[in-house]
């Protein structure tokens, strides 16, 4: 495993007491130690799981379980548990399980962190690691009657895969009673897309007009991101993957996502110039986003396609010109590079300008026209206000990041908690609200714009002025990146639907060995049912509809 040095937001003077507090916590649960870059990782036996989770949430305040990533080697399986903290996501550590290759078991680790769940349901789906206590271990990405395990070294690519005719079986018939006895029935909502904000099948089973049970069916786009990813380069073929994680706007968020994690890897610099036109770029993204968001959140509640949708999208249009003109495309930007980006600003320089000051100048008042047609809109408050509430705790439990955590008081931001690019250079505020709502989670997509315009508008008084002589948009990268064997690490940005994080191992070529990728709507979609069930069933519409999902990163 990799003895590599942590990178510089770990390297401090705590770095060796904080690992040595945690050696003496965990005792002889930890039966090895490996060092991964940013984390210190403690290897426990497959039966210690769910007692090592429980000391190091309880005890030690690691209570944000970012990702469950799970690989097979030449010998055994492997799950890695990548923790943090909400107070502080750069205090890091993973707790490696090995399994058996014979028997690829381990403990579940959901009892302890819900969010442990679809994740763990992933790792059994793709890998074949089976999880004891598990409260719902099935496949969640291929169908119940998949044959093998994609990821699996022992994998038949060329078999052939029958749906058998349990698979057509009628759903109906375990739900038509209720425990209580009260007559229920079972709806299917999906797979349609826009209507339920990608290609997804809500089975919900209705007590009345309440919701009983909802279970997000998800799967349908499966495009093996990873595995390509894993069949790519560092250093050319990977980034043009990450723009296709996020259609709705958010592609340059996660160009950064993997850019992070592979310079991290190769320890590789950015001009400083270069952060100020990433961090411009990126809120650019953001705003595209959160103004499909709300836009589509007009039609999800109220209905309201001639106003409020098409006044989004008419801003959205303006946005997508900017970046058109930076990148040279509309939807897929493929414009970061390792070190850097692609190129400088169009030229003439002035007329960006110009045109980027347009749109802030005339953002305000936009913004209070959204507010008066969403925030201020009688029917959308009906609909919304004390509708599919998500308590703090349950949302740290579940994983949730983004809007979605900040919507219920959850004050958690990478991009100051754990700061990259420009950001902790300029002046903006991270923006909460406490209600932990449908209404909530709008009103923090549409402060964030103001944000992320303030933001925009800081690095164009930046790059006006700066010197022609120092506009260096790229470092000097190595034509090919190899790094070290059994190199690992975790890191990870603040999207527009909250943390993306992405987890490689590098085994010593120009491939990664191994290639997670931790989307955010995974596991905020996963804590629906905790926000839905016991509602009416237009409260869930409107649930599905603030949590602002994009199945192509659930579904990867």
């Amino acid at each position: 495993m990799s003895t590599q040095t942590p990178t510089d937001r770990h390297d401090d003077e705590d770095q060796p007491d904080r690992a040595t507090d945690l050696a003496s916590l965990l005792g002889d649960r930890a039966i090895g130690r490996e060092e991964h870059l940013n984390a210190p990782g403690f290897v426990v036996r497959p039966d210690a799981v769910q007692d090592v989770l429980s000391a190091l949430k309880e005890e030690a305040g690691y209570d944000h379980l970012s990702c469950v990533t799970a690989q097979e080697y030449e010998g055994r399986y492997e799950s890695i548990y990548h923790l943090k903290t909400y107070d502080d996501p750069t205090d890091e550590v993973s707790v490696v399980v090995p399994a058996d290759t014979d028997a690829p078991v381990s403990e579940s680790g959901a009892p302890v962190f819900s969010t442990a769940g679809w994740h763990e349901r992933e790792a059994y789906d793709l890998i074949g690691i089976e999880y004891d206590d598990h409260p719902d271990l099935r496949r969640i990405l291929l169908p119940e009657t998949w044959q093998g395990h994609p990821l699996s070294l022992d994998y038949e690519q060329d078999r052939p895969q029958v749906v058998t005719l349990r698979e057509h079986a009628n759903p109906l018939e375990p739900d038509t009673r209720h425990e209580g006895g009260t007559d229920t029935m079972m709806l299917n909502i999906g797979p349609h897309h826009p209507a339920t904000h990608g290609v997804m099948h809500l089975e919900a089973t209705l007590d009345g007009e309440r919701v009983a049970d909802v279970d997000p069916d998800i799967g349908y786009i499966h495009r093996c991101e990873e595995q390509m990813c894993q069949n790519g380069t560092y250093r050319h073929q990977i980034m043009p993957y990450p723009d296709r994680w996020d259609w709705g706007g958010g592609g340059i968020l996660n160009e950064w996502a993997y850019a992070r994690v592979a310079e991290t890897l190769a320890d590789i610099d950015v001009p400083e110039y270069a952060q100020v036109v990433r961090t411009m770029s990126a809120e650019l993204s953001r705003i595209l986003s959160h103004l499909l968001a709300v836009g589509a959140y007009a039609l999800d509640v109220a209905g309201d396609f001639t106003a409020t949708f098409m006044y989004a999208i008419t801003e959205r249009e303006t946005v997508q010109n900017l970046l058109e003109d930076l990148t040279g495309q509309r939807l897929m930007f493929n414009y970061f590079r390792l070190g850097g980006v692609a190129w400088d600003l169009p030229e003439p320089r002035e007329e960006f300008f110009e045109k980027t000051r347009d749109f802030l100048d005339g953002f305000p008042r936009r913004l209070a026209e959204f507010h008066d047609l969403l925030t201020g809109n009688e029917i959308i408050q009906l609909r919304t206000v004390d509708t599919g509430v998500l308590a703090p705790e349950v949302a740290r439990d579940y994983g949730c990041t983004g809007p979605v955590a900040r919507g219920s008081g959850v004050d958690y931001d990478l991009r100051r908690d754990d700061p990259y690019g420009y950001y902790d250079e300029l002046d903006w505020s991270v923006v909460t609200a406490s209600a932990g709502d449908n209404f909530a989670r709008l009103q923090v997509r549409l402060r964030e714009l103001e944000e992320s315009a303030r933001i925009v508008e800081q690095c164009v008084d930046l790059l006006e002025e700066w010197p022609a002589d120092d506009r260096t948009v790229q470092s000097n990268v190595p034509r090919t990146i190899k790094p070290d064997d059994d190199t690992e690490v975790y890191t990870a940005v603040e999207a527009a639907k909250g943390e993306l994080g992405i987890y490689v191992r590098a085994d010593g070529t120009d491939t990664p060995a191994r290639f997670k990728i931790r989307g955010p709507s995974f596991s905020n979609l996963q804590a629906l049912p905790e926000m839905a069930e016991g509602e009416h069933v237009p409260d869930l519409i409107a649930t599905l509809g603030s949590l602002d999902t994009i199945m192509g990163e659930v579904d990867r």
